[in-house]
C-alpha cells in the first residue's frame, strides 16, 4: 500500500487519519480522451471496496449504452446476487432519468432535464444516498449556464458524511477546479479522428 508523504502538513486541526479518510471531490477535464473512462475506473475500484455507486450521465443520449455502463451494471447484479462489492445505479439525462417521465423526449427541454437531474443528485447527497458519485459530462451544463456553479459548489463542499464525487467534461469552471481535491487534465497529443478515422467499438464506446 503506497504511503504518501505530503510536502507540507496543513494547519487544519485534523489528524492524519482524518485527512486520509476525508471525502474526495475529483475533476477530470481537458481536451484529451479518457476523462469518463478514468472516472468509471475509479467507480469500479469503489465498487470493489463495497461502496454504493451512483452514475449520472449528462448530455449523452439516453439510448446510447456505453461499455462501462454494461460492465458496472453487471457488477451491480453481482452485488445483488452474491453480496460482493456494492450496489450500482446508472442514470442518464432525458428519458433516462428514472424520476422524469415524458411522452416525447425529442421535444424535451434539455436544460430543464439537466436542472432536474442536478436537483435529484443534490437531494441524494443531502440524504447520503450513495458513497461514490460519477457526474459524467457535468461540466457542460455548468458551462452553458443551465445549472448554477455556486449552487453546485455549496452542495459539494458542504456534503455530509464521506461521499466521494468525480466530475468529468471539458472546460471545467475555474471555481470547480479551485474547490476540487483532485484535478486531472487530459491533454490530447494525437488522436486517430484527426486523420479522418471514425470511432471504434471497444475504443470509443
Amino acid at each position: 500500500m503506497p504511503q504518501g508523504v505530503p510536502a507540507t502538513v496543513p494547519d487544519d486541526g485534523l489528524t492524519t487519519r482524518q485527512r486520509r479518510n476525508a471525502a474526495v471531490l475529483a475533476v477530470h477535464t481537458g481536451d484529451g480522451k479518457g476523462k469518463s473512462t478514468a472516472a468509471f475506473g475509479m467507480a469500479m475500484r469503489a465498487w470493489n471496496a463495497g461502496m454504493d455507486i451512483g452514475v449520472f450521465q449528462f448530455v449523452k443520449n439516453a439510448k446510447w449504452r456505453v461499455g462501462e455502463e454494461t460492465a458496472l451494471t453487471a457488477l451491480g447484479d453481482v452485488h445483488t446476487a452474491t453480496g460482493a462489492g456494492g450496489p450500482v445505479e446508472w442514470q442518464k439525462m432525458g428519458s433516462g432519468w428514472s424520476w422524469i417521465r415524458r411522452d416525447d423526449d425529442a421535444e424535451a427541454d434539455h436544460a430543464e432535464q439537466a436542472r432536474a437531474g442536478w436537483t435529484e443528485i443534490a437531494h441524494r447527497i443531502a440524504t447520503q444516498r450513495h458513497d461514490f458519485y460519477v457526474l459524467d459530462e457535468f461540466t457542460y451544463p455548468l458551462g452553458w449556464g443551465w445549472i448554477d456553479v455556486d449552487e453546485v459548489l455549496d452542495v459539494l463542499v458542504g456534503r455530509p458524511g464521506r461521499q466521494h464525487v468525480v466530475i468529468t467534461g471539458r472546460r471545467a469552471p475555474e471555481k470547480l477546479l479551485d474547490a476540487a481535491d483532485l484535478v486531472t487534465e487530459m491533454v490530447k497529443t494525437k488522436h486517430p479522428m484527426d486523420a479522418g478515422r471514425k470511432g471504434q467499438r471497444g475504443i470509443e464506446w
